[in-house]
């Protein structure tokens, strides 16, 4: 292990894992409560064309992704809103439009193929000393947000129309968290890439959901197996030599099958509550 860490690229990596895993894993809650599953998947899939638009205009792919997808995450709210459309038809729409489009944009590509395919699948190991502060910054943003936003959105997760009348401001929240989700998926897509990302959103917090019917400790469950998932995952990927991506998110589908196994809302068909 001594050795392991004396390298710099696995200590950004493990610092990474731990960032990715805790924040990830606390969007994935409010995702998985709320029902917003498939958004999530929709929203880091836009971000391929946000990193094909970065590349082709010479800036840092990060910054064009984080601007598409946000603005995808608050198109597929205000359609679903404007319209009949259920949530999950709107965002399939975007889903494909917005694959399609970086397809289309990765045509005119010649020399960025390899940047193409490390946004795809992720690659925790070659992230620089930028890379990392990036990330410490927005993930002290996106758990600031939560912590000063924590009964509202708590409210909004578990009954929106309660929340409502209780004079919440429900549009305002429901948007912020779709930000909210596009800020995770940029956050992490370098690390575990476009295809993957979505996957350690919901999978850790999924875990937690069927372990207890109490918030607090289903959050701080889906923060531990998001981290232990991230940090195991890494460690495999560099003594076994496979795709750190991958990696991370077999070992939270693990933990998700483990925590379904000993489920006590298989056995018992509760429901979560705040405070129960």
């Amino acid at each position: 292990m001594a050795e392991l860490l004396s390298h710099t690229f696995m200590q950004r990596a493990l610092i990474e894992a731990v960032l990715i895993g805790g924040i990830c894993a606390v969007v994935g809650v409010y995702v998985v409560l709320n029902g917003l599953s498939f958004i999530g998947a929709g929203i880091s899939h836009s971000t391929f064309a946000g990193v094909a638009i970065g590349l082709l205009a010479g800036v840092n792919p990060l910054f064009t992704a984080l601007g598409f997808s946000t603005l995808v995450a608050l198109s597929i709210g205000w359609v679903s809103e404007k319209t009949d459309l259920k949530h999950d038809t709107s965002v399939g729409i975007f889903f494909a439009a917005t694959m399609a489009l970086g397809i289309l944009l990765i045509g005119f590509l010649k020399d960025f193929y390899v940047d193409v395919f490390s946004y795809l699948f992720g690659n925790i190991l070659a992230l620089t000393a930028s890379d990392i502060w990036l990330s410490l910054a927005m993930t002290v943003i996106i758990a600031s947000t939560f912590i000063a936003l924590f009964k509202e959105f708590l409210a909004l997760s578990f009954d929106a129309e309660v929340a409502s009348v209780m004079g919440l401001p429900v549009r305002f929240l429901h948007y912020l968290l779709l930000v909210l989700i596009a800020l995770t998926v940029v956050l992490s897509v370098k690390s575990v890439g476009v295809v993957l990302v979505s996957a350690l959103i919901v999978t850790p917090a999924a875990a937690a959901y069927q372990l207890t019917v109490n918030f607090r400790r289903m959050m701080l469950l889906s923060v531990l197996i998001g981290i232990a998932s991230s940090v195991s995952g890494l460690l495999l990927s560099y003594w076994i030599d496979f795709p750190s991506g991958a990696g991370i998110v077999l070992i939270a589908t693990v933990w998700f099958f483990l925590s379904w196994l000993i489920s006590p809302r298989r056995r018992h068909a509760r429901i979560l509550t705040p405070e129960s």
